[in-house]
């Protein structure tokens, strides 16, 4: 292939996973924390306490997915949306288990 040539961007369904994991990666090392991004703990009791409210992580995490869905559906495509979506739908699956599962 010559220098010339465009490569389209992958945009398969495998390739956002990999990329929303690697955000998480990246933002851990950024913030220096071992595991990960976690911050969702700390955000929702923050809100819980200026808002009277009682949003659990879980529901923090999907409330950032729901965001995702609301940028990505307008405007122009951008994959961060995507890839941050599926990174906080998993972090929401986690933080379900760990509040949830047997």
């Amino acid at each position: 292939m010559s220098t010339n040539e465009f490569t389209p961007p992958d945009y398969s369904a495998p390739t956002f996973l990999e990329k929303g994991a690697q955000h998480m990666r990246d933002r851990a090392e950024q913030r220096d924390s071992e595991g990960g991004e976690r911050s969702m703990t700390k955000t929702v009791s923050a809100f819980n306490a200026l808002y009277g409210t009682a949003l659990t992580e879980e529901q923090g995490w999907m409330f950032m997915v729901l965001l995702k869905q609301s940028r990505a559906s307008s405007g122009v495509f951008v994959a961060d949306d995507y890839e941050d979506g599926a990174a906080y739908f998993g972090l929401a699956g986690e933080a379900a288990a760990k509040a949830r599962a047997a």
